[in-house]
């Protein structure tokens, strides 16, 4: 087990694919449950209502909870790869 500075214990040791996604010139990340690149249009929830966009995938990372670029409690997950 691996414990926090403030004293409880981190959790989540998984590590985690995102995704940095440009949607309409706004770029965002985005939890990549399937196998993304940079290039590929992907389909993505956007703002409160979750309406769908399609974007584009500028670059990925592999992160754990602790340096994840956004909170994994907050991330929302690409939706899927749209054909070429």
């Amino acid at each position: 087990m691996i414990h926090s500075m403030a004293g409880g214990v981190l959790g989540d040791q998984g590590v985690h694919t995102f995704a940095k996604v440009e949607v309409a010139g706004a770029p965002a990340w985005y939890l990549a449950p399937m196998r993304v690149q940079a290039g590929q249009k992907v389909l993505v929830p956007v703002g409160r209502e979750n309406r769908r966009a399609e974007g584009v995938v500028l670059k990925t990372e592999d992160c754990t909870a602790q340096t994840a670029p956004v909170p994994l409690a907050r991330a929302k997950n690409i939706i899927c790869v749209l054909p070429e």
